[in-house]
């Protein structure tokens, strides 16, 4: 309960002598007349010992801990499951296609498994990737022969251009040898007539075929480029157009984006409509990234190998594409 007026006024009285004034038998009755009953105060439940909370606390956090590596192992163990049940099934289908839409050497049935599409790229691009745990020759030979084949499937579906990009650059490194395993495939697939072929790339000498009269299997076009050609050739670009501007060559307004798309079509090559991935994700490992602003970017989910079933499967998932191109 509050002090009353009088016991107020006797205590500041009292602190403003020093406590000179009451005594301390007086204060003690002070205080005692304002405390409140012992039997009004509420009674205090006594705690559990320590170690008995710690024991109960120690098995609830062990079986809350147990659970939830349980419930992590049926979601692990269920997501598990699916993802085998998807690989198979895809792995699967994709064997069946290889072999139901096989081309069989034959540009006769590549035009007729492209004949339907209502559009086809103008330029097409892929990316090859060496294998680090093969022999360098034998992958040498592997991506070789794939660039081959690639190259007698556009010309079959009459595709005027091609373009290859393998991160090393090895191929650019065995430009002959990658002619002449392009001709042989070209002989190979179109007999005594086949389509006339240039081999290009950025900084290297070309090396083309005579163009035969009245040919009739026209002309391709086969482009190699490397993680060199990207972001690379943009930086030496930009310090060129900065040199020039700085020696007065060139005004700082007339370096635009067209300008510059301009000189990286020319030095390394044209936008593909088309980029085609023989791997399970879109991963580009370099690849110049000027030239697919606007690129349709194909690969099939759960594929490992390079297969005819994934270029026609390319094709006519770009057949079906709307081009927005940002509208």
């Amino acid at each position: 309960m509050p002090l009353s007026v009088r016991d107020r006024e006797a205590y500041r009285a009292d602190d403003a002598s020093d406590h000179k004034i009451l005594g301390q038998k007086e204060k003690e009755r002070m205080l005692e007349a304002h405390l409140p009953n012992p039997s009004e105060i509420p009674a205090v439940v006594a705690s559990k010992p320590p170690s008995q909370r710690r024991s109960r606390l120690g098995v609830r956090r062990f079986l809350k801990n147990q659970l939830h590596v349980l419930i992590f192992a049926m979601m692990h163990g269920l997501f598990s499951l699916y993802i085998r049940i998807r690989q198979a099934f895809h792995i699967v289908s994709y064997q069946v296609s290889s072999v139901l839409y096989y081309h069989h050497g034959t540009p006769e049935y590549i035009r007729r498994d492209v004949v339907g599409l209502g559009r086809k790229p103008g330029h097409l691009s892929a990316i090859l990737k060496a294998e680090e745990n093969q022999r360098p020759k034998a992958d040498l030979d592997r991506l070789i022969e794939e660039t081959a084949e690639l190259a007698a499937w556009c010309a079959s579906a009459d595709i005027p251009m091609l373009s290859i990009y393998e991160k090393t650059g090895i191929l650019k490194k065995h430009m002959p040898r990658v002619y002449e395993s392009v001709m042989q495939k070209f002989t190979f697939y179109f007999a005594g007539e086949h389509p006339s072929l240039s081999l290009t790339s950025p900084h290297k000498d070309a090396y083309s075929s005579p163009a035969l009269a009245g040919n009739k299997q026209g002309h391709l076009k086969l482009h190699l480029i490397s993680a060199q050609d990207g972001r690379e050739s943009i930086v030496d670009l930009t310090k060129t157009l900065a040199e020039m501007s700085q020696r007065g060559k060139i005004s700082p307004r007339d370096i635009s984006l067209e300008l510059v798309d301009a000189e990286l079509s020319e030095g390394i090559m044209p936008e593909p409509d088309l980029l085609i991935l023989f791997s399970p994700n879109v991963e580009l490992s370099g690849y110049p990234p000027w030239q697919i602003r606007l690129t349709e970017i194909f690969c099939l989910q759960d594929n490992e190998g390079f297969g005819y079933q994934v270029f026609l499967k390319a094709l006519r998932n770009f057949a079906k594409a709307q081009m927005r191109h940002g509208k």
